[in-house]
């Protein structure tokens, strides 16, 4: 079996005590990983902090962030096996996930060769007059980063690129479920020319490993991807950083009467249920105008149940396992609990050793918690609206705000829905679960208080220095 262990100043250290990374679906121990805490923090943060005091040059940055995701390419497959076996991803997901986290790097790349200040019109006050001022963007110090499982080398990316590419150095912290991608990532990193204490990897436990880093003094930056109620608990003990939260929601898409409804069909289809509903912009509630009701499930159902259930492994599988079979137990408990309050499971609803098959549930009230939480599970709710209004009004009863996605053939539609629902992004005529790497991405409410891809997270890791110059 696999040996793992924390890679700190540039060294990978054993660690006295070790913990099993397991398949989900075979129940396969893959590795074993060093058990991190206090300790092994303090060490990484320290070899973080020490490198700060020689900065890279933008263009030495540039040119690893390109390296780096030449080396994904190059490794592409390696990789996307990785995903599959530690994460039951389905295979050519896994290798979608490989594929955007080598454009995360190449736009990080990107923003590094730029990442520039601004001119500042001083003689627009007549105190001004005579002065030139430009500001100039610098690091803010030591980013501390935090991990969910499910996808395990973009998502690490998405914290490890525009650090590098904004001059901060990191300390990682992947989740104990899934750290084989992240691990393989610092070893193609230090490959790469990464110089030593510039990216450090600390595995191990939330309360051992996470809530020490998010808490340690000399982390300037703790960014955070994954529960709501993990990412809120931390950042009460982040004080006095820059805190980046990017967690859960339960994901609306509103379906009008003028909709090209085979077309939402099909891409709900996939959005609902790919990494068995593992996703934070999973699709979960699906708001369809009362006149197409019918004729929508007519059109979802069999395209639900045409999904290949199986081995990640496998090519042609779709849906594989859930990450953990207590997690399979939560899910197929609240489609019950639904069910028993008057709601209809038109498809799905059983599932067994860490399955659930995929789920369309018809007539759930929204506070029922199929619709009301965060289901992370393969499961869709489908309730009727009367008017636009209604279904938006409906959609927004809700503490979350990440995305969302309104599927209709009027421009007024579109807008007025873009307009009103509490989202950080609406997207018309396609699913709240697409996303571009480079664009901005993050929620409001309790869905989180940041925005990622390579551009926007530079900027939430560097701080503007104005500069005067009296001529």
């Amino acid at each position: 079996m696999r040996i793992e262990g924390h890679f700190i100043g540039g060294a990978w250290r054993a660690g006295d005590e070790r913990f099993e990374v397991v398949n989900p679906f075979s129940g396969e121990a893959l590795a074993e990983c060093a058990r991190g805490g206090p300790p092994d923090i303090d060490a990484a943060v320290a070899a973080a902090v020490a490198a700060m005091r020689d900065p890279l040059p933008a263009h030495a940055r540039a040119e690893m962030c390109d390296r780096i995701a030449a080396g994904i390419r190059a490794n592409l497959e390696a990789f996307a096996r990785e995903i599959c076996a530690e994460a039951a991803k389905p295979i050519r997901q896994a290798r979608a996930e490989a594929e955007r986290a080598a454009s995360t790097w190449t736009f990080a790349a990107a923003e590094a060769r730029t990442l520039a200040g601004e001119a500042v019109p001083m003689d627009a006050a007549a105190a001004g007059a005579g002065k030139l001022a430009f500001t100039i963007r610098e690091p803010r110090g030591v980013v501390g980063a935090i991990t969910p499982f499910n996808f395990p080398l973009n998502l690490v990316g998405h914290k490890l690129a525009p650090a590098l590419a904004a001059g901060c150095a990191v300390v990682l912290k992947p989740a104990e479920k899934t750290p084989l991608s992240a691990i393989a990532l610092v070893r193609l990193m230090r490959d790469a020319g990464v110089p030593k204490g510039w990216v450090n990897l600390v595995t191990g436990f939330g309360e051992e490993a996470a809530a020490p880093l998010a808490a340690h003094p000399d982390v300037a930056i703790l960014t955070f991807t994954g529960s709501t109620r993990v990412g809120w608990a931390l950042a009460g003990r982040a004080a006095r950083k820059r805190v980046l939260l990017e967690l859960g929601s339960n994901a609306p898409v509103l379906v009008e009467p003028d909709a090209d409804l085979a077309r939402a069909a099909a891409k709900v289809r996939l959005a609902g249920f790919a990494h068995a509903g593992q996703s934070c912009v999973s699709v979960q509630r699906i708001f369809v105008h009362r006149d197409v009701h019918d004729e929508f499930l007519r059109l979802l159902v069999p395209a639900v149940e045409s999904l290949v259930v199986g081995d990640p492994a496998a090519e042609e599988t779709e849906v594989g396992p859930l990450i953990r079979p207590a997690e399979a137990e939560r899910v197929l408990a609240w489609v019950r609990e639904a069910e028993a309050a008057g709601a209809r499971v038109l498809t799905g609803g059983g599932g067994r050793d860490g399955f659930v098959t995929p789920t369309v549930v018809a007539g759930a009230a929204p506070e029922m918690r199929v619709c009301a939480e965060e289901i992370f599970g393969p499961v869709v709710s489908v309730i009727a609206y009367r008017s636009l209004d209604e279904a938006i009004d409906t959609a927004n009863r809700s503490p979350y705000g990440l995305n969302a996605g309104v599927f209709t053939r009027s421009i007024e539609a579109g807008l007025r829905a873009a307009r009103r629902l509490r989202a950080a992004a609406v997207l018309v005529n396609e699913v709240p679960t697409w996303r571009a790497d480079q664009m901005p991405y993050g929620g409001m409410g309790e869905s989180g208080n940041t925005r990622e891809g390579p551009r926007y997270a530079i900027r939430e890791m560097t701080q503007e220095k104005l500069v005067v110059l009296d001529g």
